[in-house]
């Protein structure tokens, strides 16, 4: 897992190019446009995920069309994958606890409260 992925990836801006990419290859003009950027900043923006090997450009005549490349968040989500699977089995433990624990407090006959709001209630 390279850090440039994530590094690239952590500004907005450049997520949101990426977002836009996954339907296809755009000019830098349609990117801004869409973003609502200027061209420049679209430029430094398309230059960063270039230079982090998560776009391609294709020049034609005067237009740089940018194109997504999948490989680097193929890799970035196979590296994911290992952590899902530790998430998935907390969860699955935490929910295993918690269905005890509703077990247990309908054996012994409580509801889930501590009783404190009645107490509280009596008072007033």
């Amino acid at each position: 897992m390279d850090a440039a992925t994530f590094s690239a990836l952590a500004e907005q801006n450049r997520l949101r190019i990426v977002e836009l990419l996954l339907d296809g290859p755009l000019t830098v003009g349609e990117i801004a446009d869409r973003l609502g950027l200027r061209q420049p900043q679209a430029s430094k923006h398309l230059k960063v995920l270039l230079e982090a090997g998560l776009v391609e450009v294709h020049a034609d005549a005067n237009r740089r069309h940018y194109k997504l490349l999948l490989e680097p968040l193929r890799a970035l989500d196979g590296w994911l994958e290992t952590f899902r699977h530790l998430w998935n089995v907390r969860f699955d433990n935490l929910e295993n606890y918690l269905q005890n624990l509703k077990r247990q407090n309908q054996q012994d006959g409580h509801d889930g409260h501590d009783g404190q709001e009645g107490q509280d209630r009596e008072r007033d």
